[in-house]
């Protein structure tokens, strides 16, 4: 099987997979090439690996007993307890089907615990680097697979850029979930399950919290590849939410000033999204919003979510104290906000376990 090729978002040039590269020499990021188009029964650029593979996928949607209209998808039942397992499978085989030996990844925990298990799995050396703050228990976890753990001092920007820098040496993929396209396609499995469990039709609206953003790609690339298939009738709005500490798409979805301050939403504090400009069109295109919580909030809805028998890390926390607090918000992304949950008919992700974040 031919692997599609990278191709630049910027300057369009086509390069192999194999070639390990992760930006292009102009600069710009990769996309999976405009030439490949996903089949039916084939959506992915590279089939899940059986001897890979976790059984990650397939998680349950159940209702809401505090939110009338809105279902959750229970993400944090993953093998590695959060969504990122989706995107980790996909780059664990094509490292091994290309002939990978060694791997490094940066992250705030859950995508480095994934990396770290689905590599171990595929018989591949993995280095992962996290800020120094990350939670001890996703420490933990990184360490039980036996990945090389490093923890970088500075924030999530750090690690990314010490990540990048090994990345440069002869032989090592950047099993990036940021900047490698096939990660966003082992996601939008995500988008298809709601598809499947929604009997083969769309919500009105999904809720994801963003930081890099992996997540709403993969709910984009799904829902658009649904419609031009002729599945689905029309895309559902995609509504953002970001932690207030840390909302560099919201500021520029409302045209105003980026602040930062600490939030206990530790997964989505991504001060410069490198994709930012492909996640506001995507947003824009859908007929969504960008949304922002306070940690207050985020909170008051994880013990929401955990009374509902759902116990989830803070940042898994936010798209459930968006909808919450929708009622009482201002502008006109509060406004849509309540327009899309009038039609009872929303899905929201529960990403992360507690057991990853257990204080407050």
């Amino acid at each position: 099987m031919n692997l599609p090729a990278l191709e630049c978002r910027s300057c369009r040039r086509e390069f192999d997979v194999a070639e390990l590269l992760w930006r292009c020499p102009c600069g710009g990021l990769f996309d999976v090439s405009s030439q490949w188009r996903p089949q039916p029964g084939s959506e992915l650029p590279v089939p899940v690996e059986p001897a890979v593979t976790l059984g990650e996928g397939q998680t349950p949607i159940i209702e809401s007993r505090s939110l009338p209209g809105v279902r959750f998808k229970l993400e944090f039942l993953s093998p590695t307890l959060s969504f990122k397992d989706r995107g980790a499978v996909l780059l664990a085989t094509l490292a091994a089907r290309i002939g990978v030996r060694s791997a490094v990844v940066d992250s705030s925990g859950n995508a480095g615990t994934a990396a770290a298990a689905y590599f171990a799995r595929a018989g591949i050396d993995c280095e992962v680097l996290v800020p120094a703050s990350t939670s001890p228990e996703k420490l933990a976890q990184i360490r039980a697979h036996g990945a090389t753990l490093t923890l970088v001092s500075g924030s999530r920007a750090d690690a990314a850029a010490a990540a990048a820098r090994i990345a440069e040496r002869p032989g090592v993929f950047y099993a990036s979930h940021v900047y490698h396209p096939y990660f966003a396609h082992g996601v939008k499995t995500y988008g298809y399950e709601i598809w499947e469990q929604n009997g083969g039709r769309l919500p009105s609206a999904v809720l994801v919290p963003v930081g890099n953003g992996t997540l709403l790609l993969g709910c984009y690339l799904a829902f658009s590849e649904l419609v031009n298939a002729g599945l689905a009738e029309r895309m559902p709005a995609i509504l953002a939410v970001q932690a207030a500490g840390c909302a560099p798409l919201a500021a520029a979805w409302n045209d105003t000033a980026a602040t930062r301050s600490p939030t206990v939403a530790e997964g989505i504090a991504i001060e410069a999204p490198p994709r930012a400009g492909q996640l506001l069109a995507a947003v824009q295109a859908c007929g969504g919003a960008i949304v922002t919580v306070d940690d207050a909030a985020i909170v008051a809805g994880r013990a929401a979510l955990a009374r509902e028998g759902l116990f989830v890390e803070p940042t898994a926390a936010v798209c459930y104290a968006a909808a919450a607090t929708a009622a009482s918000r201002p502008g006109r992304s509060g406004q849509r906000l309540r327009d899309l949950l009038a039609h009872d008919d929303v899905v929201i992700p529960l990403c992360g376990a507690g057991l990853k974040h257990p204080g407050d």
